[in-house]
């Protein structure tokens, strides 16, 4: 991973290899990153999207196995209960015959390259597990 900072930017990119959201995380954990978005461009060996079933309160998940461009990927950078970094990502995923696919990254693994800007907002969002859905999601209860 090679990191630059831009104002209140980043720029981070991330190396063949790499876990997408294992690396973002240590990214967010060594930065202190209390809240901020993301937005990236790539391309991944393999993935795992991840689609939410709200009958079911279950996530079913897609694997890719194959060579795919990261069409589109945003998301967010925020702390679980437990403080961590939570890095929560949705992807648009093109195939080399043009179809895309999309979904919540569950994993991905960087080839060659994942280049992502990441805007860091001052304070910090937190999340909680909703009693409803079982999903952790933003408190913003003040």
């Amino acid at each position: 991973m090679q990191v630059i900072k831009i104002g209140e930017q980043y720029a981070v990119r991330l190396e063949e290899g790499e876990e997408v959201l294992t690396s973002l995380q240590t990214w967010a954990d060594q930065y202190e990153v209390g809240f901020g978005s993301l937005a990236a461009i790539g391309a991944l060996r393999r993935a795992t999207l991840g689609y939410f079933d709200p009958a079911t309160n279950e996530y079913h998940h897609l694997a890719v196995d194959e060579q795919v461009e990261v069409v589109s990927l945003s998301g967010n950078v925020s702390r679980g209960e437990d403080g961590r970094p939570v890095v929560h990502v949705h992807a648009v995923l093109g195939r080399a015959d043009g179809q895309a696919l999309g979904g919540h990254l569950v994993a991905g693994t960087v080839r060659p390259t994942l280049e992502v800007v990441i805007t860091v907002l001052p304070g910090r969002v937190e999340r909680r597990r909703d009693p409803v859905t079982g999903l952790a999601l933003w408190n913003l209860e003040r």
